[in-house]
């Protein structure tokens, strides 16, 4: 009675595919097939930075004014908070911080130039980042600017915006615009 009961017998084990096998059949189902759905990388979404303000009146007006040596101001509420978005002829400030500076050229441009303190310390504010480029494309006159931001950092060019604060200063020239402040007079 206390016999002990035989074990089963063993499974033969499928043999299981190499990785190099694996990586072959893979190979051949792709250029056969395709990638699956699972396979696919998912491309990050194309973020159209400035595009909110652009189409927007209260910022044209800002522009305008900007562009006159005006002052504006309106308001903008992004994470539950509102911030003052402001201008008074010679720059543009984001919550009392001033962001772009304008100088004096000459008689009929000035000089766009952008505050790097203010602008790194608010590259995590979406409100600042569309702010930044909305600016940039309402002045078609600035040309293609090397600006870009990418992974909640600005960047000109390749560098950081940080990284030429040292050695630029803290203002980053943008280039040149015209400006509606002086009248011509008509000869008589």
């Amino acid at each position: 009675m206390n016999e002990i009961p035989e074990k089963a017998p063993k499974k033969i084990k499928e043999k299981k595919q190499t990785q190099e096998e694996r990586l072959e059949a893979m190979r051949y189902n792709h250029m056969m097939y395709g990638k699956t759905e699972n396979e696919l990388k998912h491309v990050p979404r194309r973020v159209d930075y400035g595009a909110p303000y652009l189409k927007h009146q209260k910022f044209q007006d800002l522009m305008k004014a900007f562009k006159n040596g005006n002052s504006f101001n309106f308001d903008v509420s992004a994470n539950g908070k509102t911030y003052v978005i402001a201008t008074d002829g010679t720059h543009i400030s984001f919550d009392n911080k001033t962001i772009y500076y304008s100088r004096p050229l000459n008689k009929y441009e000035d000089n766009l130039l952008l505050n790097r303190v203010q602008a790194i310390q608010y590259q995590s504010t979406e409100a600042v980042v569309h702010l930044v480029f909305a600016v940039l494309r309402s002045l078609p006159e600035l040309g293609d600017h090397q600006l870009s931001f990418l992974g909640r950092k600005f960047y000109v060019g390749s560098e950081t915006l940080e990284s030429g604060r040292v050695e630029e200063g803290s203002n980053l020239l943008l280039g040149s615009y015209k400006h509606n402040k002086t009248h011509e007079r008509t000869r008589i």
